[in-house]
């Protein structure tokens, strides 16, 4: 059941997508003064080595960040994204070409983005990821939250947050198929007790009926406002298997997201597709909720 490990894939199309958001997420938060708290229901290890360990026995990141590291015309809300990789990858005597070696989870780019104000609340079930994820952030204070546990258990005790501002990532892994259902329960749960947080779930691309069922109950949350967006790097694989893309839903998206996106998901299907199969898909929706 815990099987699962991102170090394996640290860095793919999909971190790409999913923490280029993340960045701009938390840019808009960062827009007013108000503290806020950053939540992570699935957090990893923090940080991944790419030269080393599990990161190189599939080497995702090659057509993921690798993809980017080189190119000079990335459009400005994905380069900064990309300047927060390459701070973790400066130029040392061992590494003097600035080789692309080491790469943030979500909750760095989390904690390299917010100020002094802000609160990560992190929860990691792996107890080998959550011991990682401890060590990460050995020397951020009382900033950071690290508990070793289930995320979607432990969101229930936040919400509200003290701050009443609060960007929510719940990025299962979706092994076992409950995840699916336990995602909609949580975000129904999360929209009760807090209905006016940035919420953002991720989901694979898979040849199989649940990630679509998820996109489509996931909109009728009762929810003000939600974007929802995807990038397919390829076409499915004819045996069904793998993963050929992902997604990303976010509820009470900043205004200006959409706009954003229909810049960089054009540029991130030439630069990340392996073949003509390769689109995305932007889509955003209100309702009116009493």
């Amino acid at each position: 059941m815990l099987s699962y490990r991102h170090a394996f894939h640290a860095g793919n199309h999909a971190d790409v997508l999913k923490h280029f958001l993340l960045v701009q997420l938390t840019g808009y938060l960062c827009q007013k003064e108000a503290p806020f708290w950053y939540i992570d229901t699935h957090a990893g290890a923090g940080l991944y080595a790419l030269d080393a360990g599990h990161a190189t026995k599939l080497a995702e990141h090659i057509d993921g960040i690798g993809r980017l590291w080189q190119r000079k015309d990335l459009p400005a809300p994905l380069a900064e994204y990309v300047d927060l990789v390459r701070a973790l990858n400066p130029k040392t005597n061992q590494n003097p070409d600035e080789q692309l070696r080491a790469y943030p989870g979500s909750p760095w780019l989390a904690w390299q983005t917010m100020r002094e104000q802000d609160r990560l609340r992190l929860f990691e079930m792996h107890s080998s990821d959550s011991r990682l994820l401890q060590d990460n952030f050995r020397e951020a204070g009382r900033r950071v939250s690290v508990q070793a546990g289930d995320g979607f258990a432990g969101l229930k005790a936040l919400l509200p947050p003290q701050p009443r501002r609060a960007l929510v990532l719940i990025d299962p892994s979706y092994e076992i198929k409950q995840d699916y259902r336990q995602v909609v329960e949580t975000m129904n749960d999360a929209l009760k007790r807090f209905a006016t947080g940035v919420y953002a779930v991720w989901y694979p691309q898979l040849s199989r009926p649940e990630p679509l069922q998820l996109v489509g109950k996931l909109k009728a949350l009762p929810a003000k406002r939600w974007l929802h967006v995807a990038l397919s790097v390829a076409t499915p694989a004819s045996d069904g298997f793998g993963m050929h893309g992902s997604g990303m839903f976010l509820i009470n998206p900043p205004w200006t997201l959409h706009d954003t996106l229909q810049q960089v998901m054009p540029y991130l299907v030439e630069a990340l597709g392996r073949d003509a199969g390769a689109t995305f898909t932007l889509e955003q929706g209100e309702h009116s909720v009493d």
